[in-house]
């Protein structure tokens, strides 16, 4: 069991130009750049809800190249949940997610436990190399969820981190802005128990 902490990290791993700080950034400020510029490594914070407790989610957003296996290793390590983002457009940024995940599986143990997503983005490109069913058959072998998102259109990014936290099983781990919820967000969380986005 890992120490029980203030902080919940996600960690998002993928291939260079597949869009990690395109979706973390417009999840956290709400804003998407066109221009491209390559990360070494960002840490953004968002409060969430978690235990019934004031938590911080704590998403780090990897480099795309692999110069850095030390700080990958690192990563998983202390990571809590895992984004593993391909582009719908790029048969290889796939590719290289397997290596990732099989560090992640090593590194972790029983990865079974862990909420790992995998995503396909840049869904609003027409010019697509793979198709849905590929990515989930994908995820259907990694035993993780999928989803397909664009950051460029907003199009599941919340609902992208809400997956991923309704996945975490030994904590209730749930995201909120201010500390409110919604009449409509108290509403489902009856029906549904565990986590919430806002």
């Amino acid at each position: 069991m890992p120490e029980q902490s203030n902080d919940y990290r996600v960690v998002v791993f993928g291939a260079a130009g597949v869009g990690k700080s395109s979706l973390v950034l417009r999840f956290v400020r709400g804003t998407f750049r066109e221009t491209y510029i390559p990360t070494i490594e960002d840490t953004y914070r968002q409060v969430i809800s978690c235990d019934k407790s004031i938590c911080t989610l704590q998403i780090t957003d990897t480099t795309g190249s692999h110069q850095f296996p030390a700080m990958q290793r690192l990563s998983i390590s202390k990571g809590h949940a895992f984004i593993l983002v391909y582009s719908v457009t790029s048969r290889q940024s796939m590719e290289d997610l397997h290596p990732i995940f099989e560090q992640i599986c090593q590194i972790k143990g029983d990865i079974q436990k862990i909420p790992i997503m995998l995503v396909g983005n840049k869904s609003d490109d027409t010019q697509r190399e793979l198709d849905a069913s590929e990515g989930q058959a994908l995820a259907s072998k990694w035993k993780c969820a999928f989803m397909e998102t664009s950051a460029k259109m907003n199009y599941n990014v919340q609902e992208l981190f809400q997956e991923l936290l309704n996945l975490e099983q030994r904590r209730a781990v749930s995201l909120q802005v201010d500390g409110k919820k919604s009449k409509q967000q108290k509403k489902k969380d009856k029906l549904q128990g565990k986590c919430s986005v806002m």
